[in-house]
């Protein structure tokens, strides 16, 4: 038998101890439950708002400036200028004599057909691919026909129609796909139609620069430009002075698409207004760099080269402000690169610019060019670079600045393997007859 203890002593010290530290765990124990059954509703509170707070968020994000005139616009405003862009060219008199039904059908196919055909391939493809998967849900969705009696005249009689059967939430299905297309429909008009307004600026822009070939005494001069989007920022110009020289000018604005080719318009009516006070290179392109810096975005610069050739001498005076170095294909196939003699313009309006001279003798050649023609990449990512263009240059010597103006272009498309690039290609040629 274990030990015994008789009902009169004591209990041991550990049994008080232990009984003790039992009480107290219990006692803390029960605090915590009271303090958690307290926390609890007000942790649920704060979740429920701390949740109700974030989809308040999303909604006012979504809802931001939206107004019932914007709803009411979408709906018909906008929707039937919708309509009148993809329906031209139908014949309303000839629609208006057919039956109503058949009229909402033509219209319905007019419509259809445009817009398809105005999706580029593989969107199209895509887009009529979603539709057949569309279609073949709803075939699934299908349960049949049903004969739905009908009140005619009187409660006591009733007329029998059989209808198609749908599963639940077909309709609301149906609807949101009308609207999603409606809403495609919309964007693509709102697209075409800026696309539209961009070919016309691309006309205006290409106008304001020079076309053909310049011809003057033993010289021929030739550029050509080929923009990323559909206008760019990169520009050339050619301008006759009335003393026998001739100006030649390369300019590149940073960025690409419309807002580089209200800049460069910018750039090239200042230049031409400068030109008229007859002003020399350096006093020029400085005045020219402060009313970019005035009548600009601080976040825009532009790289130009701007230069005098004078064809009595072959001398050329230039300014180089930021633009890739022009390179000079010297009789003997050499190259002289023509640097740069200040920053470009725009970045600070107190830049000073100094002019340097060189000589284009008979049978020599100047070459300006944007850095989209050198940054060309091939599908590994290697840039083209100013070796690849000198290649291009000493495989076609003799060709005219023109023709050298297309081989160029073609051979960056062969390089790149594309026929469409990330940047403006723009390219200025001047050759000068060898002597017979």
């Amino acid at each position: 038998m274990g030990p015994t203890r008789s009902r009169g002593c004591p209990p041991p010290l550990a049994d008080i101890v232990g009984a003790a530290s039992y009480g107290a765990t219990s006692r803390r124990s029960a605090r915590e439950h009271e303090r958690a059954d307290a926390e609890g509703p007000a942790n649920d509170k704060k979740m429920k708002s701390t949740g109700a707070d974030r989809a308040r968020g999303w909604f006012d994000t979504y809802t931001r400036d939206l107004s019932a005139e914007d709803l009411q616009r979408l709906f018909t405003h906008d929707t039937r200028d919708a309509y009148r862009f993809f329906s031209r060219g139908l014949d309303e008199e000839q629609i208006g004599r057919l039956p109503w039904w058949k009229q909402a059908a033509v219209r319905f196919r007019q419509v259809f057909v445009a817009f398809t055909l105005k999706l580029p391939a593989a969107r199209r493809a895509l887009y009529l691919g979603a539709l057949a998967i569309a279609l073949l849900g709803l075939i699934k969705l299908f349960r049949g026909f049903t004969v739905i009696d009908v009140p005619f005249g009187t409660p006591f009689f009733q007329i029998a129609i059989l209808l198609p059967a749908w599963a639940d939430g077909t309709f609301a299905l149906l609807i949101s796909l009308l609207m999603v297309n409606l809403l495609v429909l919309l964007e693509v008009a709102d697209r075409l139609s800026l696309k539209g307004e961009l070919e016309v600026a691309r006309e205006i822009q290409l106008a304001m620069l020079p076309n053909g070939t310049y011809t003057s005494g033993d010289i021929e001069i030739c550029g050509t430009t080929r923009p990323a989007n559909t206008v760019g920022g990169d520009f050339y110009d050619v301008l006759p002075l009335p003393d026998g020289r001739v100006i030649l000018a390369v300019g590149d604005v940073a960025g690409k698409g419309s807002p580089a080719a209200l800049l460069m318009a910018l750039l090239l009516a200042m230049l031409r207004t400068l030109v008229d006070e007859q002003l020399e290179p350096e006093p020029l392109v400085t005045r020219l760099n402060t009313q970019i810096c005035r009548h600009s975005p601080g976040s825009r610069f532009i790289t130009f080269f701007y230069g005098v050739y004078t064809p009595a001498s072959g001398a050329l005076t230039y300014v180089n402000a930021g633009q890739n170095p022009p390179l000079v294909r010297r009789a003997d196939g050499s190259y002289e690169r023509l640097g740069a003699t200040g920053i470009a313009l725009g970045m600070f309006e107190g830049s000073s610019y100094t002019s340097v001279e060189t000589r284009i003798n008979p049978g020599e050649m100047l070459v300006l060019y944007s850095d989209g023609i050198t940054e060309a990449e091939d599908p590994e990512g290697q840039p083209l670079e100013e070796a690849g263009l000198q290649a291009i240059l000493d495989s076609h010597p003799d060709d005219s600045p023109a023709q050298l103006g297309t081989h160029i272009l073609k051979a960056v498309e062969r390089y790149a393997q594309a026929s469409r690039f990330t940047d403006d290609l723009t390219i200025l040629i001047l050759r000068r007859r060898a002597l017979i």
